[in-house]
């Protein structure tokens, strides 16, 4: 190997040449540009840009924050930095590059109309200090779009507030917390069903709440005469998740709703599947108390969005004055306010026949407006009929995939009916120890991002596949193509899969010690 240079990077590899003598290679694959650190490419006493020199008499502004030292960052050039963020960003997978087959995530692609009107003055600039009086078209966006949620789960109120799916967990969690302590009732107990989401139990403990499991029945379902003999005073809340995480619909929702309500609790239904009903059930006429909605995976909005996420939820007629404020309504005068303290035991007499007894705040600000407009736009170019055809369409698809599949690989619910909008299979018959993590490696040497793998538990070497409702049938078929060749080689224990992937910017890494000791700080080689 070559020395390094003057900035530490060490070319790459050595390969013979046709001498056989050795020679340095730069560790590019073709057009596969290999890209060190910037620390590794810069350095630290040059710098890409003219400044003005410091007048060292000037008095300093900084006090007692003055650097002391050199702060060691490196300098580089425009045509350096932008060829480093680019060939960076060619190493990424993303649903623009192609099919995306990870379940429960819900892929979806993002429409472009949706990110031009989020990108609208008035929406992209708007600042959440501004006064309520200079945003009344953001009020109206939201308001508009609560109506559409409350309609699409037909639920009885709204909490915009929450940023992201397990941030709108605990804020479910928190209204059914504070509705029993305004009853005096002091309960401790929630259960999560084996087929619930995996956020469920941690959001729950998080509550303070213990939590224990129901088992599912080898349909993959809730037991729901396990789940009706645990029932009892100390029981806050059941924490549900239909469609479930083993992609199938819970047909006894309405049974055990009752069964929960009965026992003097309440139902909160995980609703990070909801693409897979929305427009053909609503979640409220199965009984729900409080269901969160991922706006990425039902509406279309990017996953996070380059800014806060956004998850809202959605509460029945009993936890509807415990909801957080503030919150936006109509009142009579036609104009959308955002509701406060003050103005919320009116507009709760009003609305909800009593006093608002809120449990607070969730967070400062509704931070994301361009995620509620994203939202809005994507359910109004649809129309009630064109989102229940996404619904058919993502099962449709994925039950392409099922049965596509079940011949070859173990498919555990496959005899369960229909699944929902992900397929679910395991490694049971993968030979010579090859295991589910090396299937998905040598699915990224196939040109795809592996699917979800070992979630959920239920299912040993579980592999959930959604391909969601935006999938061509052709671009389905390639990707079971690429499935079905991964799979005969598993089950014939094909050992070159151990070390895939091949082709990918890295080799396989040792994932349990990037995970425990992971390495966050560069350090300069030793000269």
């Amino acid at each position: 190997m070559n020395a390094p240079n003057k900035s530490g990077w060490k070319p790459q590899m050595e390969v013979a040449d046709a001498t056989g003598e050795a020679v340095t290679n730069t560790g590019n694959r073709a057009l596969m540009l290999e890209e060190p650190l910037l620390f590794e490419i810069g350095h630290a006493e040059t710098t890409g840009v003219d400044l003005p020199e410091i007048d060292p008499a000037a008095p300093s502004r900084l006090g007692g924050l003055k650097r002391e030292e050199p702060i060691g960052l490196v300098g580089l050039t425009e045509p350096e930095t932008v060829r480093h963020y680019t060939r960076l960003s060619r190493q990424n997978y993303g649903i623009d590059l192609g099919f995306f087959p990870l379940g429960s995530c819900t892929m979806k692609h993002n429409p472009r109309l949706n990110e031009k009107m989020a990108r609208l003055p008035g929406f992209a600039d708007v600042h959440p200090l501004q006064p309520v009086s200079t945003v009344q078209g953001a009020l109206e966006v939201m308001n508009e779009l609560a109506h559409w949620l409350l309609d699409l789960t037909g639920m009885n109120a709204v909490a915009m507030s929450p940023k992201a799916g397990a941030h709108g967990e605990l804020c479910g969690i928190l209204s059914i917390r504070a509705a029993l302590e305004a009853r005096g009732d002091a309960r401790e107990v929630v259960l999560v069903p084996e087929s619930a989401h995996g956020t469920n139990p941690a959001t729950a403990a998080f509550a303070n709440y213990r939590v224990e499991n129901i088992p599912a029945t080898p349909q993959g379902r809730v037991d729901l005469e396990a789940l009706k003999a645990r029932l009892g005073p100390d029981v806050a809340a059941v924490m549900i998740t239909n469609p479930n995480t083993c992609g199938l619909f819970e047909p006894d929702l309405r049974e055990i709703s009752d069964a929960v309500h009965e026992a003097g609790g309440f139902v909160y239904c995980d609703g990070a599947n909801f693409n897979a009903i929305v427009g053909r059930v609503r979640p409220g006429d199965l009984g729900v108390d409080a269901m969160h909605i991922n706006l990425h995976k039902t509406f279309s909005t990017p996953h996070g969005g380059g800014g806060p996420g956004s998850g809202p939820v959605v509460l029945s007629e009993a936890l509807a004055p415990f909801m957080p404020l503030p919150y936006t309504a109509r009142t009579k005068d036609g104009v959308v306010h955002l509701i406060e303290e003050e103005q919320a035991d009116d507009f709760a007499r009003e609305h909800f026949g009593g006093e608002m007894s809120s449990f607070g705040r969730m967070t400062a600000f509704h931070g994301q407006m361009g995620m509620f407009t994203r939202a809005l736009t994507y359910m109004l170019s649809h129309g009630a009929d064109g989102l229940k055809q996404v619904a058919e369409d993502a099962v449709l698809n994925a039950n392409y995939i099922l049965r596509s599949l079940e011949d070859l690989l173990h498919a555990p619910y496959a005899d369960s009916g229909p699944c929902m909008h992900e397929a679910l299979f395991g490694d049971k018959d993968f030979g010579n120890g090859l295991s589910t993590l090396d299937l998905a490696k040598g699915m990224i040497d196939e040109g795809f991002h592996p699917m979800t793998v070992y979630f959920p538990l239920v299912v040993h070497g579980a592999m959930l596949v959604e391909p969601t409702e935006t999938e061509s049938k052709a671009s389905i078929d390639q990707f079971i193509t690429a499935f079905r060749s991964l799979a005969e080689r598993a089950i014939a224990g094909d050992e070159s899969l151990k070390q895939a992937p091949y082709f990918a910017p890295r080799r396989r890494l040792d994932e349990t010690a990037a995970a425990r000791k992971p390495k966050l700080k560069w350090e300069a080689p030793e000269a």
